[in-house]
């Protein structure tokens, strides 16, 4: 069925959406992730960048960690894996650290960067939308961002997601 798609017989296309609510590193990823890959696998894949996960359209990126509220957040240290308290974000500098550990950790396991992921995923003719309704809410401007998004709201989203085979939510 692959082998047809990519041969030019579409009638066995898939499509995807990917709703993306959340901006800080970690979470950045997962929406990334899954967009390059199903686009290397001949999927329309569509990213709606809303609320929080807005500025990771943005042309400079400076993405951080946040270990809030996330009691499995287990790092790599020491020859163990060790969790970070929730009461470690409260303490001035936590968060900065542990970016910095997970940037490294990162590099270190030769992970594409988030950057080098959105590039891929333009090169990959993935659509990105950014929603209006948050560009308005929290005074984006369209400059500030990459090149080649689209601007819509949730009626954009939703004429495209009815249509995909795949809708997710990250």
């Amino acid at each position: 069925m692959l082998d047809e798609a990519k041969s030019g017989d579409m009638s066995n296309a898939k499509s995807m959406s990917i709703i993306v609510t959340k901006g800080t590193l970690d979470w950045a990823y997962p929406p990334f992730i899954l967009a390059t890959a199903a686009a290397a696998m001949d999927i329309d894949v569509t990213m709606f960048f809303t609320f929080y996960g807005l500025p990771l359209l943005n042309k400079n990126l400076d993405l951080k960690v946040s270990t809030l509220g996330n009691p499995a957040m287990k790092m790599p240290m020491m020859g163990m894996h060790m969790a970070m308290p929730n009461l470690a974000p409260m303490i001035p500098g936590v968060d900065r650290m542990t970016t910095t550990m997970m940037k490294n950790l990162i590099k270190k396991k030769g992970v594409a960067s988030i950057e080098d992921l959105r590039e891929a995923a333009i090169e990959l003719d993935v659509k990105m939308i950014g929603c209006q309704m948050t560009m308005d809410l929290f005074e984006f401007n369209k400059e500030d961002m990459i090149d080649g998004i689209d601007i819509g709201g949730a009626a954009t989203y939703l004429e495209n997601a009815v249509n995909c085979d795949i809708n997710l939510y990250i």
